[in-house]
């Protein structure tokens, strides 16, 4: 087996014809080799690039919180959903998630040193991230549909990349982050996609909500995969088509992961994303995020 457990998909296993693993990148490499990579294939998957200790004392933070609102079980960092939420009754849930977001560990995590001085190589010239965190805690049965980030970050800078980071470990079974072979050059898709600004649940609907495994498979892609470890980043254009895996989690584990946008810092910023208190795609701010939720309810399709 190449991975560790099932690769599930709306409750279905994936065949192994469909998979594959994600390309490697050495993250020591020159601006000029990332570049051509992320160029031909789309995505670079760096392995432990975030300091592990740092990784586990934002785990204590974020569940820590989520513990206090009756959803994680102790000890916290092994993220052990409790089955029940309180936090709607406690709590205002756009307030309290922005908080959790802005936390000083995991914000150490996401836009800290190390992926900054990562990320300036990777664009070969300062960078800077958007203050909005994309934070998401995953249970069991939860997954995200494929889809282009384009619709949500089509104004501002051209040159934007998504860095997705897993704040401990996430194996195959519980949930990970995937992504579809060549699916940046497929240009059917991508050109209605481009013609979308998304700032709003009125507009349309930008998830593919079909099958990912029956979709690669009738473009004769695979989707590729990793058991990703605590630290790993997965960095990606606008134009990358992904998704994850159910979390399938045997013993109900929590998936964590963070995903935040960065830009060159001479480009243009889309002040959505920027800010104590930013608007968000929607104007709702972090309480349109799924991560806003209670643990206990289904995650919105967009």
């Amino acid at each position: 087996m190449r991975f560790s457990g099932p690769c599930v998909i709306q409750g279905r296993e994936a065949d192994e014809r469909v998979l594959g693993p994600l390309l490697e990148t050495d993250p020591t490499a020159p601006h000029e080799v990332l570049a051509d990579s992320l160029a031909r294939h789309g995505y670079l998957f760096v392995r432990g690039l975030l300091d592990g200790v740092e990784i586990e004392a934002a785990r204590a933070e974020v569940f820590g919180r989520l513990a206090e609102v009756g959803e994680i079980l102790e000890p916290v960092c092994e993220g052990i959903f409790s089955g029940v939420s309180h936090r709607a009754e406690r709590v205002n849930l756009g307030e309290f998630w922005r908080s959790v977001s802005q936390g000083t560990a995991i914000r150490r995590v996401s836009h800290g040193d190390r992926i900054r001085a990562w990320m300036q190589n990777v664009f070969g010239e300062p960078a800077a991230p958007h203050d909005y965190l994309f934070l998401r805690p995953g249970v069991v049965g939860r997954a995200t549909h494929l889809h282009f980030d384009r619709p949500f970050f089509a104004r501002g800078s051209q040159r934007v990349l998504t860095v997705w980071s897993a704040v401990g470990d996430i194996p195959v079974s519980e949930g990970p982050l995937f992504v579809v072979e060549r699916g940046h050059c497929f240009e059917d898709l991508l050109g209605p996609v481009r013609e979308i600004d998304y700032d709003s649940s009125a507009g349309p609907q930008v998830q593919l909500t079909q099958n990912a495994a029956a979709f690669a498979a009738s473009r004769g892609a695979r989707l590729l995969a990793a058991d990703f470890r605590a630290g790993d980043v997965i960095v990606f254009g606008m134009e990358a088509l992904h998704g994850t895996f159910d979390n399938c989690s045997p013993i109900g584990r929590t998936r964590l992961s963070s995903d935040v946008r960065w830009q060159p810092l001479a480009d243009p910023f889309d002040p959505r994303y920027m800010g104590e208190d930013p608007p968000g795609t929607t104007g709702a701010g972090y309480g349109e995020l799924n991560g806003a939720k209670p643990l206990t309810q289904d995650w919105h399709t967009r």
